[in-house]
């Protein structure tokens, strides 16, 4: 495979799943601070307290990047280590800890990706409300400002959000992440309140950055297929297509939500909390796509004999296990689906808007032997889906980078440290970094895809 010049090639990680050192230096309380403390709801009661030491190693991690090939870095800032109550006073000490992270990335000829938002609202804003209260946005453009003018004379990208899904369906429709309700009717309003503090947030960045810096939104569009070829099970991918997909890109790339997801959630709200010009400003011009892809989802409208996992959000649509190889997550391996959403998402949205696949990776059991991790079928998944981006580039997509994910095994979210992403392995007792089979595969690709490799 071969690249065009300029491909970014890259990893990434997230602030509060490597970061650890969660009361140092002035850090305030985040939602999953909180979260993660609730008895039951992560995984062996881990929490994010220690994590990677990321905190007081980074300049060791930075090393890892130029060695493994990557010329790109893509990390999150954690809003409570800026603004440790989420408004009002900076905290000076958290905002250094990010600038000597841009210097020593830039040092070692690697571009910084911020991302200002990868899940860590600030607790007190949650206690007032969190995303379903529209003042959250406020403060996130606040916040915002304060980042970009620290950082945005050095940085290629600033990305808004990670995931606003995931924020809004999983943290307050089904509890799965933080802060853990469970009401759909609050999802949808933190789902409008993510996508108007993005926009609110594009404005500020179009304020404050340098004209070469680009401005970024990170969303996991997922591809959505009926389990069986029913026409209720074909209606259930439309009703999870229209709240989990269109949602979103409609928002951004059309300034408008969808008619029949209006319709689908007339029971949960009116729709009210959406105010004029709310959607003009959510759907300012982007100079990126983000785009996070791990698995297909297969969707019926009924359980299977009678038990099945309700997709986020939804009384009437169900998750099912469809046959086929899977990661250690019991996620579907499909390549292919990586080809299929970027065409999707490129003929009928981004037109001439560029995307980056700013997450692509699997969960494996990994054993470290003999100081190695034979991880062969994560280096076969990282390769075969960077293939799957080859494929996308021959028809005709435009895409930018890619960015595996994970750099770092690390907390991972509400699994814990069960799971392990990384293309680096961390043993937890002794915090040692072991660089994975995975990884050096993926130093070697790297190198034989560039122009010339």
């Amino acid at each position: 495979m071969t690249f065009p010049d300029g491909f970014v090639w890259g990893a990434a990680t997230a602030a509060y799943q490597i970061e650890g050192a969660v009361t140092a230096d002035g850090r305030g309380t985040s939602i999953w601070d909180t979260f993660s403390h609730t008895p039951g709801a992560v995984a062996g009661g881990d929490t994010g307290d220690v994590a990677c030491e990321h905190y007081a190693r980074m300049p060791a991690d930075v090393t890892l990047l130029p060695e493994l090939g990557l010329d790109a870095y893509r990390f999150s800032v954690a809003w409570p280590r800026i603004v440790p109550t989420g408004s009002g006073s900076v905290n000076r000490a958290g905002l250094d800890f990010y600038s000597r992270l841009v210097d020593e990335l830039l040092g070692h000829g690697v571009s910084p990706y911020v991302t200002l938002y990868h899940w860590d609202l600030p607790q007190p804003l949650e206690d007032a409300g969190g995303w379903t209260a529209r003042d959250t946005v406020s403060r996130f453009a606040e916040f915002a400002d304060v980042v970009a003018r620290e950082l945005g004379d050095r940085v290629a990208t600033v990305t808004t959000l990670n995931e606003p899904w995931c924020s809004a369906f999983l943290g307050y429709g089904s509890g799965e992440h933080a802060p853990g309700r469970t009401d759909p009717a609050a999802a949808l309003r933190a789902a409008h309140h993510l996508l108007l503090a993005h926009g609110e947030a594009v404005a500020v960045l179009r304020d404050t950055l340098p004209a070469a810096a680009k401005v970024s939104l990170t969303l996991n569009p997922h591809v959505i297929r009926p389990f069986t070829d029913t026409a209720a099970d074909r209606e259930a991918c439309r009703r999870a297509d229209a709240r989990t997909n269109r949602l979103f890109l409609d928002a951004v790339f059309r300034g408008t939500y969808p008619e029949d997801l209006i319709q689908d959630t007339a029971s949960l709200t009116d729709w009210a909390f959406v105010r004029d010009g709310d959607l003009e400003l959510i759907s300012a011009p982007l100079d990126l796509l983000g785009v996070n892809y791990y698995q297909p989802v297969w969707m019926s409208a009924a359980p299977a004999d009678g038990a099945g996992e309700l997709w986020a959000g939804h009384d009437d649509v169900y998750l099912r296990t469809h046959p086929g190889p899977k990661t250690g997550m019991g996620w579907q391996i499909e390549p292919a689906g990586l080809t299929e959403l970027l065409g999707r998402l490129h003929k009928e949205y981004t037109g001439d808007v560029p995307m980056m696949i700013t997450e692509n990776g699997a969960s494996f059991d990994d054993v470290l032997a003999g100081g190695e991790v034979d991880d062969h079928e994560r280096a076969a998944f990282l390769t075969e889906h960077i293939a799957a981006v080859g494929d996308a580039l021959d028809a005709g997509v435009d895409v930018r980078g890619y960015f595996a994910w994970s750099l770092l095994d690390n907390f991972e979210w509400a699994w814990g440290y069960a799971k392990r992403f990384g293309i680096v392995h961390v043993d937890y007792a002794t915090q040692a970094r072991t660089v994975k089979r995975s990884g050096l595969a993926l130093r070697d690709l790297i190198a034989a895809s560039r122009p010339g490799g």
